[in-house]
Order: structure tokens, then C-alpha cells, then sequence
């Protein structure tokens, strides 16, 4: 929607509000989407895509975490050293002008590099990183059984938080957090939520569908594109806690889900949402065991924004290091890709490399289209026999 021009033109304010009109044309795309069945179609697809898509987006939680455990300033500063290098800096050039939809494989470059060359690392981060991963891997053997699921998650994060405290940590940290009027929002019995809700006035009156070239009918595509794009996010994640552990899930009912939160999010002046594989992942590193969990989590994020200076001299390295422990196994040996022969080893191991080079959007797209070149190849090799 050029962002930048409006938000020169008209202010932030108005922008947050031509994000939260968007926001709710998503979600009303989203439901309908549910309504008429995109949901039950896109639940169709074979398992064996769904296997290779959930190691792809695993690949780029991995790709964009990795960095800001190894490198002093993450990402920003592995950048600099990898435009540097003459090999792999023209590589990344390369890759950025003529393949711009291949955004994945600038970041696996970046995260190859990194690996590789362990002399850019940060002593410090680096060291802190390894020593929270494996905490967070292997506290729970060690913890007190009357401790709950996930306690080393928030041992990790402590230590790290005053081991940052007591000295000059060179890495990057959470920094400073927006502070909040604790006399905003509305009132919940004893306790106030700080949310301020958009009237349905405010995001009827602005204009959004100018930014659409004045049609509503480009308007509704777009916000309809976006809700699938979020939508194979959410089934990624979603099948491929179906495959691991058992979790039955309904297409429709998530599709309507993500349009009804997509809505909530628009009245209170927010970009629209969608699912995350590396909170998710997360979530049941710790025990999680329900959707109340999610609930609770926004809750607490919500009524704890005033306290949450505490967290600002937090390494990103043991963030960093909470996320990696999620995903590590599952990209470096994931059994299930492993196990595939024939076609299905090709469809697989294609949709997920071309996740993880692209996007989750294109890379599924391939996995799809793979799936039917290899129907196709078993329909015309049965004919000849």
C-alpha cells in the first residue's frame, strides 16, 4: 500500500488506521474463504507436501535466529561481513537482482556463511549462545520435578539477563520497550487492558481502497491473497503438529479463526495476524497443551507491558538460543523427510527446498505442483503397463 508516501502525506496516525481497514478486509476475505470451502482444498494436499513445507519454514526460522546468537550485532552485522566477501557477496547480489522472489536463499546464504566462518563470530554472544541452547535442550533433566514444563526456558533468559546486567555485554539486546498510559484502554473488573479500540467509524472513513487504484474488486483479491498466504503459514504449522503429535485440526475452522482474529486485530488498530512456526514450536517446547495457552500468553503480554523494562538488557543471543532449540533437530535430521522414497522422497525434498530458498508462499505452490507432475508421470507409466 507504499506506507512510506501515506505515512509522509497523511501522518502515522492515519496510517495505523489505513493498516487496521486493510487488517479488516483480510479478515472478512478470510471467513468468506472458510465459508466456500478454501480451506477443506487446501487441507487436501498431500501429507508428504506438508512434510517438506514444515522443514522449509523450519530452515528459515533457523536462518533468521541463528545470526543473533553468533555474530555481536546479528544480523545487521553478518550483512555487512558477507557483502565483504567477494564470492559470496556477489552471490547475494546476484540472487537479489535477477531472483528477487528467492528472498530464502539470500537468508540460507547468510546462514551458511555464518556457520562457516566462525572467526566473524562474537566471542561473548557466541559463548552465551551454546551455553543457553543447551540449557534450554537439556535443563529439563535437571530441574526440580515440582518445577513446571518450560522452567528452563525462563532459567535460561534470567541468567542470561544478569550475566548482561553485571557487565559490558558487547552483543545486542532487547533495548529499550515502548512504555505505555497505564491509564489507557478499557477496564476489565479490577484490571485495565491497555488497548485502544478503533471505532467502526474510523475504519469505515478511511479511503483504502484508493490505495487499490479506486476498485474494490482489486481490493478484495488482494486482501483474499494475503489471507491464503497466511493461511498456508497457519497449515504448515498446524499439520505438522497433526503429523508429529497427533493433533487433529479443521482447515475451515482456522481459516474463519484467522478471519475473525484478523477483524479483532483491525479495531484495535493492528496490522493483520496469522500463525508463527517459531512461537508455536516454542509453545510446545514448554507443554503447552491447549489452546487456553495462547490466551493466557496475550494476557500476560498485555497486562505485564509496564513491567516489561526488565526484559530490555536481555541478550538476544539466549533468545536466539530459545528459538534454535526448537527447530535444530527438525532441520538437521528430519526423519520424516528421510523416510520418503520414490516420488514422494522428490515432492517432499523439492517443496522444501524451495520453501527455504523462496518463500513459504512459492515453495508451496511448488510442492503442489510437483505432487501433480508426479500423479501425472504414475497415471501415463500405469497406462503403458
Amino acid at each position: 500500500m507504499d506506507g512510506e508516501s501515506y505515512v509522509a502525506e497523511h501522518g502515522e496516525a492515519n496510517y495505523v488506521k489505513l493498516v487496521a481497514a486493510y487488517s479488516l478486509a483480510v479478515g472478512i476475505a478470510s471467513i468468506l474463504l472458510g465459508i466456500i470451502g478454501f480451506g477443506s482444498l487446501a487441507q487436501r494436499v498431500p501429507k508428504v507436501v506438508n512434510k517438506g513445507f514444515k522443514w522449509g519454514c523450519a530452515v528459515g526460522v533457523l536462518a533468521s535466529a541463528l545470526p543473533n546468537g553468533l555474530i555481536t550485532k546479528g544480523s545487521s552485522e553478518l550483512k555487512l561481513h558477507v557483502a565483504k566477501s567477494a564470492d559470496v557477496g556477489a552471490l547475494v547480489k546476484f540472487l537479489k537482482t535477477n531472483l528477487p522472489a528467492a528472498t530464502g536463499a539470500v537468508s540460507v546464504t547468510n546462514l551458511l556463511y555464518a556457520v562457516s566462518h566462525p572467526m566473524i563470530w562474537g566471542v561473548l554472544p557466541a559463548i552465551l549462545f551454546f551455553i543457553s541452547t543447551w540449557m534450554v535442550m537439556n535443563g529439563a533433566k535437571f530441574m526440580p520435578k515440582s518445577f513446571p514444563p518450560g522452567s528452563e526456558v525462563i532459567v535460561a533468559t534470567a541468567l542470561a539477563t544478569i550475566f548482561s546486567m553485571s557487565i559490558n555485554y558487547p552483543g545486542s539486546i532487547v533495548g529499550e520497550i515502548p512504555q505505555l498510559d497505564p491509564n489507557a484502554g478499557i477496564r476489565l473488573g479490577p484490571l485495565r487492558l491497555p488497548v485502544e479500540f478503533l471505532s467502526y467509524k474510523d475504519l469505515l472513513e478511511v479511503n483504502v481502497v484508493d490505495r487499490f487504484g479506486g476498485s474494490f474488486v482489486a481490493l478484495f483479491i488482494s486482501a483474499s491473497l494475503f489471507a491464503g498466504v497466511n493461511f498456508i503459514s497457519i497449515m504448515g504449522i498446524a499439520s505438522g503438529f497433526e503429523t508429529e503429535n497427533g493433533i487433529a485440526w479443521s482447515a475451515p475452522r482456522e481459516l474463519i479463526a484467522q478471519g475473525v482474529a484478523c477483524i479483532v486485530a483491525a479495531f484495535t488498530g493492528s496490522a493483520p495476524v496469522s500463525g508463527s512456526m517459531s512461537r508455536s514450536l516454542v509453545s510446545r517446547m514448554t507443554g503447552t497443551t491447549s489452546q487456553f495457552a495462547c490466551i493466557v500468553t496475550a494476557l500476560l503480554w498485555i497486562y505485564l507491558m509496564p513491567y516489561m523494562s526488565i526484559m530490555s538488557p536481555c541478550p538476544q543471543a539466549a533468545l536466539s538460543a530459545i528459538i534454535v532449540s526448537a527447530v535444530v533437530k527438525s532441520v538437521v535430521s528430519p526423519k520424516d523427510l528421510m523416510a520418503l522414497k520414490g516420488s514422494d522422497f522428490i515432492v517432499g525434498w523439492g517443496t522444501g527446498i524451495a520453501t527455504a530458498v523462496t518463500s513459504p508462499t512459492i515453495g508451496f505452490g511448488i510442492g503442489v505442483l510437483l505432487v501433480s507432475v508426479a500423479g501425472l508421470f504414475k497415471s501415463s507409466k500405469q497406462k503403458k503397463l
